[in-house]
Parts: C-alpha cells; sequence; structure tokens
C-alpha cells in the first residue's frame, strides 16, 4: 500500500510548532497586544520555575509579573504593587530592548525583547552564565592585562550581542517593508482607477497598469514613456496644462473627454516634494466618470422638467378653477329650453372642456406621477364623442362597425385613458389592413358584471408569432422604420394601472383582434339622498357654479369662503356633509378644516376638492384621507363622487 500525503490540521501543525520551541536552547515567551501569554516554551518555564498556571496561553503579564516581583526576581521592593504596575505600564508602551541581570540565584540572563508588527512582543532569555564567568576568570588570569583593555573586551561582547539584536530587527522591519509595498502595489492594481507618477521631464516613472480601464484603447505598459507618447497628442493636450501647473507646485483637478473612446475621464494633478522643497515630478489620479456625467445630465434635465411643471402647475391650478365655471354654467344651460341645434353646441362645449381639463391635469404632471382619473361615464356619451374621431382615423376603404351593449347607469373609469387607448387600437386595425381596406369592429360590452370588455377587430393578415409573444414590449414593432413601437405599450401600461388586462389574439376566422377588459364598476342607480351641504371655496364664482350643480342634485346649500368661517357653521342642525377646497384664504386650509370636524363626533363629515396638479403635498394628503373630487367637473362626475363616499355621509 503506497504511502499517502496526510494533510496538516490545525492540531498537528500547532504541535510541530510547540516541539520546534522546546528545542530551542533559550527561553522564549510571546505576549500578544491585551498582555496576555500567547505562546512559551518549555525552557521558559525550566529557567524561571513557573508553575503550570504560568506558562498557560491567556495568563496575563500583570500576574506573570507580580510572581515574579514576589519571588525576588527583580531584587527587593517595599511598593511590590507599584513595581509591578511600573513594569505593566513599560509594557503598554513597548520599545525594542537588550539587558543582562543578575537573577537571585546568582545566574546570568540576557533579555531581548522586539515588538510585533501586529501588536504584542516577543521576548528571548539567554543564560549567559558561562559568558559571565569566562570574563571573571579572564579578569582574575589576566592581572598583568590592563584595567582598560578588559573593559574595552566587555563592551566590545556587549556592543557585539546589541549589534546582532539590532541585526534582527533591521531584518524584521525589512520584511515588513516589503509586504507592505506588495500590499500597496496589489492595492493600487486592484483599484478601478489609473494611478501613475511622472517626473520632470514628463516620462512615467510608475504605473499601476490600469490605464486601459479609463482608456481602453491605450496599452497599460507606459513606464518610461512620455505622456505624448503613452496618451497620444489629443488626450495630451488637454492634461498637458494641468500637468505644467503641477510642476510649478500647483494641484489642480480636470475633467475632460477622451476622443478616441468618447469616455468622461477625471484626473487629479498633486505635485511631487517634500516639504517646502522642490518639485520632483506629478502624481495623477485618472478616474472613468462617464456614468456620473450621464447622471449629470439626466439630472440636469429632471431638473428643467421640474421647473417646467412648477410653471405650469400654477396655470393649470388657474385654468383648472376657470373650467369648473364654465362646465357648472354650461350644465346649467343645458337644462335650460334651447332653441334647435343650441343642445348639441352645449353638449360639445362641455366635452370640450372636460378633455380640456384631462389635458391640463397631463400637463402639470410632467414631473409626477401618472394618475388615473375615476369619473362617472355615460357609455353613449362616451360614444358620441368618440365616433366623429375614429371616423375621422379611417380611410373610405375601412368600415368602423360599432357594437355598443347598452348599460342601464354610468359607469366609473377614466375616460381619456380609454378613449385613447381605443383610438391606439383603432389605428393600429387601419394600419393592418392598408391598403386593401376592409371591416374594423369596435365593441363594449359587460363581462358577467366584472369587466367591461372592450374589443378591436380588424381583417388584415393577424399577428405573427412573434408579435403574439412580444406585441406588448416597447419598442417592438412590425411597422419598420414607420412605427415607434411605443402605442400598445403605453396602451398595456395604462390599462394595467386601472387595474386591467389586456391580451392579443387571432380570431379563427381570420384577422386580428385586442380585447382590453377594465373593472366595471356603475355607479349606483339610488342617487345619494338630498340633505344640507356646507360649500367651502374662497372663489366667488366657482362656489356659485358648484352652489348651481348641488341644488340641481336636490341638496340644500350653505356657503362659506373660509375655513374659520366653516368651523363657526359646524353646528348648524341638518348638515349632512362639509364640502370644501383644499387651498383656501386665511389661515386654515381644507385639510386643517377636515382634521377639526374629524376630532368631534357630532360634525359633519368632510369631503375635499382640488385644482391642484398631482404630485401637490397637499394633494396627495388629501387623497391619502379618502375621495378626492378633481377639478374641473361637471354635475355628473359631481354625482359619482358623492355617491362614492362613504354611506356614513348621508347624515349625523
Amino acid at each position: 500500500m503506497k504511502d499517502r500525503d496526510v494533510p496538516l490540521t490545525e492540531n498537528t501543525t500547532a504541535a510541530l510548532t510547540r516541539t520546534g520551541l522546546n528545542r530551542i536552547s533559550q527561553a522564549l515567551s510571546i505576549f500578544d497586544a491585551s498582555l496576555r501569554l500567547a505562546v512559551c516554551n518549555r525552557r521558559y518555564q525550566e529557567m524561571f520555575s513557573f508553575p503550570d498556571p504560568y506558562v498557560t496561553a491567556g495568563v496575563s503579564f500583570e500576574d506573570t509579573i507580580r510572581y515574579m516581583v514576589c519571588r525576588g526576581e527583580y531584587g527587593h521592593f517595599d511598593d511590590i504593587e507599584g513595581a509591578v504596575q511600573a513594569r505593566v505600564q513599560a509594557a503598554r508602551t513597548f520599545v525594542p530592548h537588550y539587558m543582562e541581570r543578575r537573577r537571585p540565584n546568582g545566574r546570568w540572563v540576557s533579555v531581548e525583547g522586539s515588538p510585533l508588527a501586529q501588536g504584542g512582543w516577543v521576548t528571548v532569555y539567554t543564560d549567559i552564565t558561562e559568558v559571565k564567568l569566562q570574563e571573571e576568570l579572564l579578569r582574575a588570569r589576566s592581572e598583568e592585562l590592563s584595567g582598560e583593555v578588559v573593559a574595552h573586551a566587555q563592551r566590545l561582547a556587549l556592543a557585539n550581542r546589541e549589534l546582532a539584536a539590532a541585526n534582527a530587527m533591521l531584518d524584521e522591519a525589512r520584511r515588513e517593508l516589503i509586504e507592505i509595498e506588495a500590499r500597496t502595489r496589489m492595492t493600487t492594481e486592484m483599484m478601478p482607477a489609473h494611478i501613475a507618477h511622472v517626473g520632470r521631464d514628463l516620462r512615467y516613472t510608475y504605473s499601476n497598469r490600469r490605464l486601459n480601464i479609463v482608456a481602453p484603447s491605450r496599452s497599460p505598459d507606459i513606464i518610461g514613456l512620455t505622456g505624448h507618447e503613452a496618451l497620444g497628442p489629443q488626450t495630451f493636450a488637454h492634461i498637458s496644462p494641468a500637468l505644467r501647473r503641477a510642476l510649478a507646485g500647483e494641484a489642480s483637478v480636470l475633467e475632460f473627454t477622451e476622443e478616441e473612446s468618447g469616455r468622461r475621464i477625471r484626473s487629479a494633478f498633486t505635485p511631487d516634494r517634500q516639504g517646502d522643497g522642490p518639485v520632483n515630478g506629478v502624481y495623477i489620479l485618472s478616474t472613468d466618470v462617464t456614468a456620473e456625467a450621464q447622471a449629470r445630465e439626466v439630472l440636469m434635465q429632471t431638473r428643467k422638467r421640474e421647473l417646467a411643471a412648477q410653471l405650469t402647475s400654477g396655470l393649470a391650478h388657474d385654468f383648472s378653477n376657470l373650467l369648473t365655471i364654465i362646465l357648472g354654467l354650461q350644465s346649467r344651460l343645458s337644462r335650460a329650453e334651447l332653441p334647435p341645434g343650441a343642445g348639441d353646441l352645449v353638449h360639445a362645449t362641455l366635452n370640450a372642456a372636460r378633455r380640456g381639463g384631462v389635458l391640463l391635469d397631463r400637463i402639470a404632471s410632467i414631473s409626477g406621477r401618472r394618475e388615473l382619473q375615476i369619473v362617472p361615464v355615460r357609455i353613449v356619451d362616451f360614444i358620441s364623442e368618440l365616433r366623429p374621431l375614429i371616423g375621422a382615423a379611417l380611410p373610405d376603404q375601412i368600415t368602423a362597425d360599432l357594437q355598443i351593449a347598452p348599460f342601464a347607469a354610468p359607469l366609473l373609469f377614466d375616460p381619456g385613458m380609454l378613449q385613447d387607448a381605443i383610438l391606439n387600437l383603432v389605428l393600429n386595425a387601419r394600419d393592418a389592413m392598408k391598403p386593401k381596406g376592409g371591416r374594423m369592429t369596435l365593441s363594449i360590452r359587460p363581462v358577467r358584471d366584472i369587466w367591461l370588455e372592450v374589443s378591436v377587430r380588424d381583417e388584415g393578415p393577424g399577428f405573427t408569432a412573434e408579435a403574439l409573444e412580444r406585441g406588448l414590449e416597447p419598442f417592438f414593432t412590425t411597422k419598420g422604420g414607420e412605427g415607434s413601437g411605443l402605442g400598445l405599450a403605453m396602451v398595456y401600461d395604462r390599462v394595467k394601472l386601472a387595474g386591467g388586462t389586456l391580451r392579443l389574439f387571432n380570431p379563427p376566422d381570420g384577422g386580428a383582434a385586442i380585447t382590453l377588459r377594465l373593472p366595471l364598476r356603475m355607479v349606483e342607480d339610488r342617487a345619494p339622498a338630498p340633505g344640507m351641504v356646507l360649500l367651502v371655496e374662497d372663489n366667488a364664482e366657482i362656489r356659485e357654479s358648484i352652489r348651481a350643480m348641488l341644488v340641481a342634485l336636490g341638496h340644500s346649500v350653505v356657503e362659506s369662503d373660509s375655513a374659520e368661517e366653516a368651523l363657526a357653521l359646524m353646528r348648524l342642525p341638518c348638515l349632512t356633509l362639509v364640502l370644501s377646497d383644499i387651498h383656501l384664504s386665511g389661515a386654515m386650509t381644507g385639510l386643517d378644516l377636515a382634521a377639526r370636524f374629524e376630532t368631534d363626533p357630532e360634525a359633519p363629515p368632510v369631503a375635499l376638492m382640488t385644482s391642484s396638479p398631482p404630485g401637490d403635498p397637499r394633494r396627495e394628503a388629501a387623497a391619502a384621507r379618502g375621495p378626492l373630487l378633481i377639478k374641473p367637473f361637471d354635475g355628473l362626475s359631481l354625482s359619482g363622487f358623492l355617491a362614492t363616499l362613504p354611506k356614513s355621509t348621508g347624515g349625523r
């Protein structure tokens, strides 16, 4: 059976180390940085006759010294504890030393101590009794020699021993310096930056071989080359002024674009000099800051968008208030006796004002998150507004077949979002049927009282397998250079935001179809019971318009133009609801008013409305507390909003 290499375990290694130490004729001890014994050999115990506890790893230096002082190892002391603490304190500030002393038993010992790089120290004890006896014998037998020669011999012997100790410490220091240099070089070579040094002649004297990290087209082997040779004329022209300034003693930082790679590089130039002496060269630290520069550009663009949003949000706020007035007046006009054709004009004005409100809200949300504007919508009104847009989008060779199921009550959804989605699907169907033409079918129907399903079907060639798999991915298009690939992706995004689904498929009888489903939510047929509403609005024209809408819904209205006045009216009998704008004149806001009413169990509930854009802190806070009415709105939207309020709104 062949011998096998047996790996050394940690215990085996420790045993071998201890065996080796025990074979040394000198006594050895190592104390760690916490002044506790780490290692000693058998000679150490034998030389000082230590009991076993004092040669066990972990024993404290203080206990060891106390034991030796009490035995008289260092002579007689009246203050034993003081002598112990003096030696412990000296150990805490340990310095290399060599000494010789005579022990109480008459033998001589040399003590050589050296600190360790990781803390603690190692001490070697050598019995030099025989050397001392020889010196004494030499002195006794050499009476003819002058005392000066003997003294010189003794000093020479001592010097030789001290020199040997010093050489050992120098060797250890040299080894540590070599290790430090190796670690430093390894560290610099691992850094994702180029670190270099050039002399006064601008030739590289050091490089961490990482130049190709910041400039991929450059060779990392540049020591001995000039900056012009290593970097090329264009890049060197960028940094040359900074190098000259550094050679003149001025540190600087430069950011520039490296032409060949297009990367943005930041370089720091530091003069190499000691104190006030002459500059011997330049240290250069270069890093690739391309990603940082790109992030700065994005941040700058974002700030521009935020500034644009700040400029437009105020205008959007004011126009929303004006549209609220227009919607209110047009709603009142639609209920009056009008000449033939005037009703259609009023209806068109109402639709335009609603779309204007949606547009303003989108403008105001340039830098904010997208929000759905869920309002009650009559499908008949929605289709009457959508039909002319579909007709205008389709050429003569394509006909539109609208199959709209009847709905007994208004539905709650975002009409702007759904209109944009349907038009996008219609345009896709139109493009699929070019140039042959055909029939495009739009159907809107309820599905199991759960979904509002909208389907657009065409008679084109149908979806390819790849389109069915990737059709909802951004930038995917089958139209070549004519399409952006964002239409279906945007529709899908908005439908998912509304809690719905989107599906692409090829019907069995040919063509292509896209079906989207939104949660089916109907406005209750039974409107909220009429009651007394405290309307809090500081704009008189808006307050008048909203009051007319509330009255048309059967409510009684008490008006107030400030939160302070509304607090005084909160105890009115039969008051069933407070409808307040968020922004009010005076010290209190609508949010403050709602908070005051909510602390009083006898007070009516408070509903809030606003024309502030998405992202406004007060609008966010109001939306977090419950349903929020967004201006502009008409009577139908107001009715739907009141229907969504908690049932406790009905009265006290």
